[in-house]
């Protein structure tokens, strides 16, 4: 006979509740893993390692060392081998594509950022949920009431943020600039395109199109310093503020990542702006996150919206919503294309 209150149920053993609760020692583990260089030790010397190896790599204590690369073999990110009766370590194969800084789709830039800055905003979360507002003054100690004033509070957060674009579009890119066919669109203008990384999956999927990258001076300065180079003809520049100054017209513009920063009153700003220059027969193209129309899912688009509330004005929303807007914006023939992937895409037409 069960004591009162049991049940012979799963409910008996929290074990999803408790993965939960302890999510956020993967993450911890992830980001302390690349931080310390493991991943990258490890693909420089062509060889796995022992312990001592890997320790005296990363200049850290061999306890430590051992505990940290258990973790991580127990995350299936490192593999393990036996060689004359000693432990060795090696990379898998995705921490070899993924977690590699000399990879050409590394995300441990993005890695770093989470680790660095979002991580921090979302030790008030709890906050933002009362207060329904972003939390960059506790975290940082800086005013929130320019977005991205505080999101840019300073060069090495704003090289940080554009690593971090230049990460996400790297690896998501091309498909969400070919979730449509873009090619009757020759000149295109991506609003807040930042690193230039979607820019550049743009103009290699249509050759015939050019692109340019609509953002604030600081920003365009740095991304020509640090991602768009002289090789990329295709690509150019146009320093502004998308809110404050006049848009180019243009036969496409693309908003990747951006509406879901701001309210509906300043997204419909926005687009109606964005329509306005638009070229007859033209359009925009909307980058997001999409959630279910029900709000049921999927996971990774409702916790965007819970970060979008810790570090932004925004939400991510439905394809419906992300159309009322772009309809009250005068765009018509709204179409949606979800890619399978975290980032779909809508495109609107004058």
């Amino acid at each position: 006979m069960e004591p009162a209150g049991t049940t012979t149920s799963a409910a008996a053993y929290p074990r999803k509740i408790l993965d939960y609760m302890e999510g956020f020692l993967v993450s911890k583990t992830l980001f302390t893993a690349c931080e310390l260089g493991v991943f990258d030790l490890l693909a420089s010397s062509q060889r796995p390692l022992s312990l001592e190896e890997v320790a005296l790599g990363i200049r850290a204590s061999q306890d430590g060392t051992e505990r940290l690369l258990a973790a991580c073999t127990g995350l299936d990110l490192l593999n393990t081998h036996t060689l004359d009766g000693q432990v060795m370590y090696s990379n898998t194969e995705q921490s070899s594509v993924y977690l590699t800084q000399s990879s050409p789709v590394s995300l441990t830039q993005s890695i770093h950022y989470s680790s660095k800055t979002i991580y921090l905003c979302w030790h008030y979360l709890t906050d933002a949920v009362r207060e329904g507002s972003n939390q960059y003054e506790k975290a940082f100690g800086v005013k929130s009431e320019d977005l991205f004033e505080a999101l840019y509070r300073s060069e090495e957060e704003m090289v940080k943020f554009m690593q971090l674009m230049n990460s996400i579009w790297n690896i998501c890119g091309r498909d969400v600039v070919t979730a449509f066919n873009l090619s009757p669109f020759t000149t295109i203008y991506d609003l807040g395109g930042c690193s230039g990384a979607l820019a550049k999956q743009c103009v290699l999927a249509y050759p015939e199109c050019t692109v340019t990258i609509f953002d604030l001076p600081k920003v365009v300065k740095t991304s020509r310093e640090h991602f768009v180079t002289d090789d990329n003809q295709r690509v150019s520049f146009h320093e502004g503020d998308f809110f404050k100054d006049a848009l180019p017209d243009a036969d496409l513009y693309i908003l990747a990542r951006i509406l879901h920063d701001w309210t509906d009153v300043r997204s419909i700003e926005l687009l109606t702006k964005v329509y306005r220059a638009c070229r007859p027969g033209g359009g925009v193209l909307v980058v997001e996150a999409l959630l279910c129309e029900d709000g049921s899912g999927p996971l990774t688009a409702q916790l965007y919206s819970l970060n979008m509330l810790v570090q932004t004005e925004g939400k991510e929303r439905t394809a419906a919503e992300y159309t009322a807007l772009l309809t009250a914006a005068g765009f018509q023939s709204i179409q949606v294309e979800r890619t399978g992937k975290i980032y779909d895409a809508v495109l609107g037409r004058k």
